[in-house]
């Protein structure tokens, strides 16, 4: 069997029209690479898996009849994948043209590097902050809990347009090869939605790979497309995912007691962003 250079693995859960979009911009894409597409749905019971069905047969779906979660459903579907490169790509978003060509090209020029991110723009142009990021630390966590954003050091200041090695990218477009995932495994399924990436970029760089931000190749995101349906959960499986990165990367480095105000801290952040999503009329994530 012929080797394909690129699996597209977009996980779903009640994003139809989006994941439509998505579809769209995929198979409009100009590249001379040979790629998969493998679709991830969670049960999103809004006729998603009848419209892949009929609108777009060449997509390999995966009907899991149950909402696994962001690593799981990812992970499902990584089982099967076929290519050398595997992409992550969200539902919400939509490629360039050319992101994948420019993005295999890179990753085949560069062997050093395990992992790639791109460009994420908001709908307004805007850059998604968080496809370049440093690893969350107590100290830049208790800047961003207090108020002190512009004092951490968690977003990369670099320009937009400048490559850039980082400590992490995002799951909406995470592209990485399958001879890493192999000898560093899977998405730890013990996150259910965010912070897997964090955890997979961490285990990349410690197996001695570079993570690159690569913004020659582009991509929209129409942030939150799944967790708008879900808002007060999805605040939870957001800090539940802090804390299980501080205890998997950080813990042992502290004693009991500072561990505990840390764990702390978070839940008077999840209670604290709870209530300011009771009274305001757009729901925020985190």
């Amino acid at each position: 069997m012929e080797t394909l250079d690129l699996s597209v693995i977009i996980i779903t859960y009640k994003e139809k029209e989006l994941l439509r979009r998505c579809l769209q911009s995929v198979f409009a894409s100009t590249t001379n690479y040979k790629f998969e597409v493998i679709v991830s749905d969670c049960d999103s019971n809004d006729r998603t898996v009848e419209m892949v069905e009929e609108q777009f047969p060449q997509v390999k779906l995966l009907d899991n009849k149950k909402n696994l979660g962001f690593s799981k459903g990812n992970n499902v579907a990584i089982k099967q994948a076929e290519g050398r490169l595997i992409l992550l790509l969200n539902a919400d978003t939509e490629v360039r043209q050319d992101a994948f060509d420019l993005s295999v090209k890179h990753m085949d020029v560069h062997p050093e590097v395990g992992a790639m991110g791109a460009k994420v723009l908001l709908p307004n142009g805007e850059l998604d902050k968080a496809c370049r990021r440093k690893f969350p630390n107590p100290a830049n966590a208790f800047l961003r809990l207090f108020g002190f954003r512009k004092l951490s050091d968690y977003n990369i200041t670099f320009p937009i347009d400048q490559e850039v090695e980082v400590d992490s990218i995002m799951g909406a477009y995470f592209l990485v090869r399958k001879s890493v995932i192999d000898q560093i495994g899977l998405l730890d399924e013990e996150f259910f939605m965010y912070g897997e990436d964090l955890d997979w970029c961490w285990r990349i760089k410690e197996a001695g790979y570079k993570i690159m931000y690569y913004p020659k190749a582009e991509i929209t995101h129409y942030k939150y497309g799944a967790s708008k349906s879900t808002p007060f959960r999805t605040i939870n499986w957001a800090h539940t995912a802090m804390k299980i990165f501080y205890r998997k990367h950080y813990a042992k480095n502290h004693n009991w007691f500072f561990n505990q105000i840390i764990y702390l801290g978070i839940n008077l952040r999840m209670y604290f962003v709870l209530v300011v999503n009771i009274f305001k009329s757009r729901k925020t994530v985190h």
